[in-house]
């Protein structure tokens, strides 16, 4: 398949082609989440099962992707953006606020076992493509660390230093303790898997020494 083939146009059940093409798409990625996040997984799937979990045809499939790779690619984006709309960084206090974004983040990306499995389990070897999307996504997550710690250095609450080895050692692993924590390997409650993640972040942003003033 070297191209989409073209989609319609015009109006249909009082319906723009934008809005079916939406429609579509999001059966797509709703049938992704389903196969690919728990039975039979993203390698196993189909594009005639993943049409026929959305109630589609494969016509329709290649009207909107081109390779299944390019679903599981727009799913894993799409899981890690309903993970950053959880995530408000709030005025408080470094280990309160720490805890209010941990909170968030972890109770988002549990929440449904599907998603951790498709952001840890399901998007990694697939392709250089992806896993240069997966590095590119977790720096976004490095990035949110970094910015908060600029934010507390700003305010007194941690010393000022490069954090950012620091940051992308911290989101590995905020990465594997979510994971294992979901499928059932660690014995902790997430409360405890937050308290823990927040015990860490603050001991990066407040090194061994002489803690700053303020």
């Amino acid at each position: 398949m070297t191209g989409r083939l073209r989609a319609p146009t015009g109006r249909y059940g009082g319906k723009s082609a934008a809005q079916r093409q939406a429609e579509r798409r999001r059966r797509f990625l709703d049938a992704a989440l389903q196969l690919f996040g728990d039975t039979p997984g993203y390698r196993a799937t189909t594009v005639a099962a993943l049409s026929e979990a959305a109630g589609l045809s494969t016509r329709q499939f290649y009207e909107e992707f081109r390779t299944l790779e390019d679903v599981l690619a727009a799913l894993h984006l799409q899981v890690n953006d309903w993970a950053e709309a959880a995530v408000r960084t709030q005025d408080l206090p470094l280990p309160d606020r720490a805890a209010a974004i941990f909170r968030a983040y972890a109770g988002n990306v549990t929440a449904d076992p599907r998603r951790v499995r498709i952001t840890f389990v399901e998007i990694i070897g697939v392709s250089p493509r992806l896993e240069e999307q997966r590095l590119a996504r977790r720096a976004r997550w490095v990035d949110l660390i970094r910015a908060e710690a600029r934010t507390a250095v700003l305010r007194g609450e941690a010393a000022h230093r490069d954090y950012r080895l620091a940051a992308t050692a911290f989101i590995g692993g905020v990465n594997g303790l979510l994971h294992d924590y979901s499928a059932g390997w660690v014995d902790a409650t997430l409360d405890e898997v937050v308290d823990e993640l927040v015990a860490q972040l603050l001991a990066v942003l407040r090194p061994p020494g002489p803690r700053p003033e303020g």
